[in-house]
């Protein structure tokens, strides 16, 4: 059976509350297997007969918002391809020079070719940003609260639902879901 990471955005923020415990409750009377999670900023691991990412991200948006009260967006790699995905990051090279700290914004599609370029081209004080498909590798010399790159102007850019992580957190992810 599939092993999939979704990435379930703005929960535990700005009053929009739901404890770990209860999401793998929901996700495991919905069918869901091997529903684990990883912090409090809504990381899941779960099995599904389901074949797509899309489709699993569908169905844990369902659920979870369901039984959260407020939406509750999924964004959702098989566990293939979120090692894709750090291995992909890692070939890139430094953004910035000195001191900084790479992120990973995960989007619920491909970023289309316009806003892939003007991402691309990114050039603020302490901010970079590659595109790799539907994924964002962010290089921070700043601290992540006062970046403009916020995840409300990369959603604007980019007409895509969009999530942050801390690329160690993935690394992380991948090596306790991926094995």
């Amino acid at each position: 059976m599939p092993s999939y990471v979704a990435f379930l955005r703005a929960v535990n923020v700005g009053g929009r509350f739901v404890k770990m415990a209860a999401v793998r409750t929901a996700l495991e009377g919905a069918g869901f297997e091997d529903v684990r999670t990883h912090i409090q900023s809504g990381n899941v691991h779960v099995r599904s007969r389901r074949r797509s990412s899309a489709s699993v991200a569908v169905e844990v948006s369902r659920v979870l918002t369901r039984a959260a009260g407020f939406d509750v967006p999924a964004i959702v790699r098989s566990t293939p391809d979120l090692r894709s995905v750090l291995t992909r990051a890692d070939g890139i090279p430094p953004l910035l020079r000195g001191e900084r700290k790479r992120y990973v914004a995960f989007a619920d599609g491909p970023v289309p070719a316009a806003p892939r370029a003007l991402l691309d081209a990114w050039d603020r004080p302490g901010e970079r940003v590659r595109v790799l498909g539907s994924e964002l590798i962010a290089d921070l010399g700043i601290a992540f609260h006062t970046t403009s790159l916020t995840n409300a102007r990369l959603e604007r850019i980019t007409g895509l639902t969009m999530t942050w992580r801390d690329l160690e957190v993935v690394r992380t992810i991948d090596e306790k879901w991926s094995a």
